[in-house]
């Protein structure tokens, strides 16, 4: 009987690895929440009116069809037995002869309360849809208030966080509102609409070198954000923030994308967790004592040399290739090997024919670093179909300035 190989997440992390055992003698099984893959760099347009769900996430079944020793099963993963050697499910114990944990990562709150029942995250396809539709909902109940105070409360909309995340998705807003939106709403008076950036360092983008920090703020300050630095938020209610000092100000829908940590299933594992709850792994990314389960992408705690990995893509894709390899050594005659990441680099876009690059000592701003962002993550979005229609979503936008889901969707179950 072969080996199974059940891999907890079908993320970058999980997919790649599960690819990568395509010809490997083992049986493979993917298990997520989602019956999809979801290409998160373009959730926020997705927030953001420019891109429907589907063009950023495909079924993992369809994905894994060309593979022929692997399957799917759609699961909540509630824990790990790991001297039993069973992934725990909402369906029921999963047997496994080894086990990769790839569940990603969640927002992280602080403990806030506030935070968390007042703000919106943009980590899963259903915060996408969520800040779309609150975004959209903001404006059509503006119209229905006579009162100042209130209409610029309703269209103030603040973004917490300056990293990639943060500041993509403020150009994407500040460009949704100023060139589609005031053109639907004839009456908007667009001095009322506030984009608020909060950032608690000196600086946006904290990852990339000052030269390219300070190209990112001027561009979106150019776009009309308002940039706030050196402010951490203290509190959120539903209408207005406040910063630790005692600063006050309306706001009326509140984006988080300033902390995020390990997914659950780290602390529901009993394994030993290190920071932002991501477990403790050996350099091979095995569990220590645990020499069958490995841990990849934003669940672990990796370090490469005495820098604890960053929570990127291309993190969890290498490792995911590395563990296959390493699974196929353990399957056959052969062990684990330590990891050793390779930075391809990183990027940002804050919008329209601006955007910042770091790649092996290379710096791109402006519509340069633009060009490079859209070929980079054109190249990598999910299926051939998917490239297709994201391409002409993108030069529609660029030629006529229009975006082409501006609806309002409530689900109903």
């Amino acid at each position: 009987m072969r080996p199974r190989v059940v891999i907890a997440g079908a993320g970058f992390g999980g997919l790649t690895c599960a690819r990568a055992l395509k010809h490997a003698l083992v049986d493979v099984l993917l298990v997520d929440r989602n019956n999809y893959h979801l290409f998160t760099p373009l959730l926020y347009q997705v927030a953001s009116a420019l891109l429907d769900p589907g063009e950023i996430a495909r079924p993992v079944r369809q994905l894994i069809r060309p593979l022929r020793n692997a399957d799917f099963l759609q699961a909540s993963i509630t824990g790990v037995d790991l001297d039993g050697r069973r992934l725990l499910t909402d369906h029921g114990p999963i047997p496994y002869d080894y086990l990769v944990l790839a569940t990603g990562a969640q927002s992280d709150y602080f403990g806030n309360p506030s935070l968390a029942a007042h703000t919106i995250g943009l980590k899963d396809l259903d915060e996408g849809l969520a800040v779309r539709n609150r975004i959209l909902a903001q404006f059509e109940a503006s119209r229905w208030t006579d009162d100042p105070g209130r209409r610029r409360m309703l269209l103030t909309f603040v973004i917490v966080g300056g990293g990639p995340t943060g500041v993509e998705m403020a150009g994407a807003v500040s460009e949704l509102i100023r060139l589609v939106l005031r053109k639907d709403y004839k009456d908007l008076d667009t001095n009322e609409v506030r984009v608020v950036l909060i950032e608690a360092a000196p600086y946006v983008l904290g990852a990339f070198v000052p030269s390219l920090r300070a190209a990112a703020l001027r561009s979106l300050e150019h776009k009309g954000i308002e940039v706030m630095l050196n402010a951490k938020v203290e509190a959120v209610t539903q209408s207005s923030v406040k910063l630790e000092g005692g600063e006050e100000f309306p706001a009326g829908m509140v984006i988080w994308t300033a902390g995020v940590k390990a997914s659950a299933v780290g602390k529901a594992t009993g394994a030993q967790l290190v920071r932002q709850d991501r477990i403790k792994v050996d350099p091979t990314l095995q569990v220590p004592g645990h020499p069958v389960v490995f841990v990849i992408g934003d669940l672990a705690g990796a370090e490469n040399g005495h820098a604890r990995l960053p929570m990127l893509i291309p993190v969890a894709m290498q490792a995911g290739r590395h563990v296959a390899e390493s699974i196929k050594g353990l399957a056959g005659t052969g062990g684990a090997s330590a990891f050793r990441y390779k930075d391809p680099g990183i990027m940002a876009t804050i919008g329209r024919n601006s955007a910042v690059a770091q790649i092996r000592g290379l710096h791109f701003s402006g519509f340069i670093g633009w060009v490079i962002w859209l070929t980079v993550h054109l190249i990598n979005v999910i299926s051939f179909r998917s490239r297709l229609v994201v391409l002409i979503n993108w030069a529609w936008e660029y030629l006529f300035y229009d975006r082409p889901v501006r609806i309002i969707v409530r689900a109903r179950e």
